[in-house]
């Protein structure tokens, strides 16, 4: 019989071996160490993980398992409850702990909660770390004791209370690391994360164009992340103010679906634009930059407060807010079919590649909920479905946003006009060119609203509207005037 000691670390969206506490401190204090992830979506209640994370989760998987490979361990893959299978591997190795980081969608959060009971309970033990953000949602409170529900109070706060420590460092792992003998393992194909086409489309092979090339920073993984990171800091940072808005230009960090999946770690990516910044205080750019890593922070604050934030509106006067139902539309608005060419652009995007550009995002958003009337949360739904970085408190805190329905919303009466977002976004047309083809040889001044463009212009282009490009679906004034008349009757 053995006498090492063994301890079962169990990843979920913490898919990197640096900054990994969970990991880094079985491998300090157990001579053995067993990595594991189970597959269990139906354990996730309403929001099992969409297609494209799904995609996302087998390449990051697969990354994951070559990097510990190649220090001579292994990832173990398991698909089943969690509870069932972290006990089978248990058993399997003599180990007597599990660790892991915390995962703080509600529902895992209570799964987690019973599964450390059932631990405890069968005499074994466990240690639950902060691996996803960079602060304690219970102990950021306003100066009345309760949780925040504006960005900027809570980004001062923050600021002044929380401290980030240092990244760790990777483990040291190796044969030494190793139990007696591993346990079984499922094949990563076995977990079927690749096969779900949607209506016949199969999105592995636009994905894979884009984020399994082999350009730095594309590829999924803790690698591609921090080559994405490095790229980014080094190339982009110091525009970030400047480019953020611009889709046609490469000024997005593409951290979403990185932090999402954990193949790096929010702290990793505050102290790299630290160190960026030197000795001297942040600039504006960087300073802009890590305030969206606070606004993700601010919105798991939020969900960790309001477990209903995926689907109730959290301004009350919402909930007599008479949405339509409005499916034809809805369909046209998924494919990018609306008629207006920054919207399909965007729609497109997310559709060819499983991410979208914030600017966009924003635009189609409230193309949806105010030119359109349809419910935030069929938004939401569709989005979870298609990014490969679908953040359950991002993704509700940002639909909520576009609504005007959320804690920190801009005004329902807000409403982008989508040919403005076009031209002040988009002034040379590249980004529609490239996702909206079949008005690529229109010129720029009609490009962001074709049906102006006189018909000789169309011939020209090769363009008949309602063949070869749709009308648009709704004329955005009246659209904005049956928005505002809505809004003021709940107002």
């Amino acid at each position: 019989m053995s006498d090492k000691t063994t301890a079962v670390v169990w990843f979920r969206h913490d898919l990197r071996l640096a900054d990994n506490p969970a990991l880094h401190t079985a491998a300090e204090k157990f001579d053995a160490v067993v990595p594991v992830f189970v597959w269990s979506p139906q354990e996730e209640g309403d929001w099992p993980p969409g297609g494209a994370h799904c995609w996302w989760l087998h390449h990051s998987l697969r990354a994951l398992g070559e990097d510990l490979r190649s220090r001579g361990s292994r990832l173990i893959l398991r698909t089943g409850p969690a509870l069932d299978e972290l006990q089978s591997v248990l058993h399997a190795t003599g180990a007597s702990a599990v660790y892991w980081n915390k995962r703080h969608e509600p529902v895992l959060f209570e799964r987690d909660k019973q599964v450390a009971q059932q631990l405890a309970d069968d005499g074994l033990s466990f240690a639950v770390y902060e691996g996803a953000l960079l602060h304690d949602p219970d102990r950021i409170q306003t100066t009345s004791g309760g949780p925040y529900h504006v960005f900027t109070p809570f980004w001062n706060k923050f600021r002044k209370k929380v401290e980030v420590p240092p990244p760790l460092d990777r483990p040291r792992l190796g044969e030494r690391k190793a139990p007696d003998s591993w346990p079984a393992s499922a094949d990563l194909a076995d977990l079927e994360l690749t096969s779900g086409d949607r209506d016949g489309v199969d999105w592995a092979e636009g994905f894979g164009n884009v984020w399994a090339s082999r350009q730095p920073g594309r590829a999924p993984g803790e690698k591609g992340a921090h080559q994405r990171l490095e790229h980014f800091i080094g190339n982009g940072l110091a525009r970030y103010d400047q480019d953020r808005d611009r889709p046609d230009l490469d000024g997005s960090s593409l951290m979403s679906p990185r932090l999402h999946h954990g193949e790096l770690s929010p702290r990793q990516i505050w102290h790299a634009v630290q160190e960026h910044s030197g000795s001297g205080p942040l600039s504006e750019d960087e300073e802009s930059f890590l305030s969206e890593i606070a606004w993700r922070e601010f919105s798991y604050h939020l969900l960790h407060h309001y477990d209903e934030l995926p689907t109730v509106s959290m301004r009350d006067k919402f909930a007599d807010f008479q949405w339509r139902s409005a499916p034809k539309r809805f369909e046209k608005w998924k494919r990018g079919q609306t008629g207006y060419p920054i919207v399909d652009a965007g729609m497109r995007q997310l559709w060819g590649i499983g991410w979208m550009h914030n600017r966009l995002r924003m635009t189609v958003a409230s193309f949806l909920t105010k030119d359109l009337l349809v419910r935030w949360e069929d938004g939401a739904r569709h989005f979870w479905d298609t990014l490969c970085g679908g953040n359950l408190a991002n993704n509700s805190m940002g639909w909520q946003w576009a609504a005007g329905c959320g804690p920190d919303a801009q005004p329902f009466f807000r409403i982008f006009n989508p040919v403005k977002q076009g031209k002040d976004y988009d002034p040379n047309g590249d980004f529609v060119r490239r996702w909206v083809p079949e008005l690529a040889d229109l010129p720029t001044e009609h490009l962001h609203a074709p049906w102006e463009a006189p018909a000789e212009v169309l011939d020209d282009a090769g363009v008949a509207l309602g063949e070869d490009y749709p009308e648009p679906m709704v004329d955005h004034s009246e659209a904005r005037d049956r928005a505002l008349e809505e809004y003021n009757r709940i107002k």
